[in-house]
């Protein structure tokens, strides 16, 4: 098994800031996607905010030889999806925009669904039950859990309401590198699989289909779709491992509302 990086405190706080400056390209664009743009158009904003306004390097652009700046997956594509100009967003459209950006030497790794117009109830439902699995695992993570502790919980809760969970793409360490040890599942075993410690950092990003599981590749090597047709949706945090818990490093500043006011 490959070593697993832990971060020291130093790190940990370039990742934080990795992770807020990703969360404020989310800010930006959550007051430019709309229906008409073509989501060429959304990667070319994206970019022109994250180089010329935040100083920051996009990751994913010349990864792997991937040309972009984010993946954007539309409706029924489950991850890794081209922008193109021929992709016009229009009503109806549920959207996952998965952006990296790295800052001070870190990556941070973060992806969140858009509805456009007027979206059908049962797609609504899917977006919101897919966060909610994040989140179901997310807040399982702690010294002492387990990977298996935290795909169980993604994967019981997607299957209770309905939904199936990719099996072929999985979360990942992050920190100088875009993809590091571990693969975080998100299906498992209560109890099995890596034992988290202090300083871990990595990413949650359940993929989860309204239909069956079962996805393939398009001809252009990237574009994963579901087999049958039926949507798709995704969210993902990048997450760190403290001494009683977790901190998501790219929450945003909604979310962080939301949850000063379940607290309150």
């Amino acid at each position: 098994m490959a070593k697993i990086i832990l971060k020291n405190p130093q790190e940990l706080a370039l990742m934080r800031e990795a992770g807020r400056l990703l969360a404020s390209v989310f800010a930006y664009l959550d007051g430019q996607v709309k229906m008409g743009l073509s989501t060429m158009q959304i990667n070319d904003m994206a970019e022109r905010f994250i180089v010329d306004q935040l100083g920051a390097r996009p990751a994913s652009k010349g990864q792997y030889g991937y040309q972009y700046v984010l993946n954007s997956s539309v409706n029924h594509v489950v991850c890794h999806g081209v922008p193109a100009d021929t992709q016009v967003l229009k009503s109806g459209d549920i959207v996952n925009l998965d952006i990296t950006l790295e800052r001070g030497g870190f990556i941070a790794d973060s992806s969140k669904m858009y509805l456009l117009g007027n979206v059908a109830p049962l797609a609504k439902r899917l977006v919101d039950k897919t966060y909610d699995a994040m989140w179901q695992g997310i807040r399982l993570v702690k010294p002492g859990a387990t990977l298996g502790d935290v795909g169980h919980a993604i994967q019981q809760y997607a299957e209770k309401h309905g939904y199936s969970v990719v099996r072929e793409y999985c979360g990942h360490g992050i920190g100088r590198e875009m993809h590091e040890e571990p693969q975080v599942l998100h299906f498992g075993q209560r109890g099995k699989g890596l034992v988290l410690q202090e300083g871990m950092t990595f990413t949650i990003e359940p993929m989860i289909n309204q239909g069956k599981a079962k996805v393939k590749t398009k001809k252009d090597g990237w574009t994963v779709v579901t087999s049958d047709k039926k949507l798709s949706a995704q969210w993902e945090h990048t997450i760190a491992v403290t001494a009683d818990g977790y901190e998501v490093l790219t929450l945003r500043d909604e979310e962080r509302e939301a949850m000063v006011k379940i607290a309150g």
